[in-house]
């Protein structure tokens, strides 16, 4: 059920610190801690700063900010159309259940369909039996079964990249 005083809107400059806040907590939530590497700064310049963003919703109660979502468009090559990826949801526990979820995901659903974008996807961890639940509720479908998920970061990745040539700059 959702309270009257509850309402989601676009992230402006001055929710940062909080969205910053509430990030962490997403992190420690996952055990994934160890790789909160980013800052406050960076989080403002990935929203607001020139070149690729990112874009992002809260969710208030009152004047409280209580949740907050992160997106950004994905092209599906196949389909040779966009679709959103939802880089991060995070309600509070203690605003679970209170309706902030289900606004954001029907905030970021309006806003998929309105730009024309085929679908919405994100990722889940397999032990997040409360996160498996809601997703299952709201009738999002799991479409990965067999894929596995890789990254070049570090040390792998700059050799890598030392191996390509110089663009030419004629």
């Amino acid at each position: 059920m959702t309270a009257p005083d509850a309402r989601v809107r676009a992230v402006a400059p001055g929710d940062v610190p909080r969205v910053w806040e509430l990030l962490r907590e997403l992190a420690e939530y996952e055990r994934l801690l160890a790789f909160l590497s980013g800052t406050p700064a960076m989080l403002e310049q990935a929203l607001f700063g020139p070149g690729p963003r990112i874009e992002g919703l809260v969710a208030e109660r009152g004047a409280r900010i209580v949740g907050y979502a992160l997106f950004h468009p994905v092209f599906g090559s196949f389909r040779t159309r966009w679709r959103m990826w939802l880089e991060d949801l995070y309600v509070q526990p203690s605003e679970r259940g209170t309706g902030a979820g289900r606004m954001l995901m029907a905030e970021l659903a309006r806003i998929a369909v309105g730009r024309g974008w085929y679908a919405v996807d994100w990722e889940v961890l397999d032990w997040n039996a409360p996160a498996l639940g809601f997703y299952q509720h709201l009738r999002a479908e799991r479409i990965a079964t067999d894929w596995h998920r890789y990254r070049l970061t570090g040390e792998a990745l700059a050799a890598l990249a030392g191996e390509a040539p110089a663009p030419d700059r004629r």
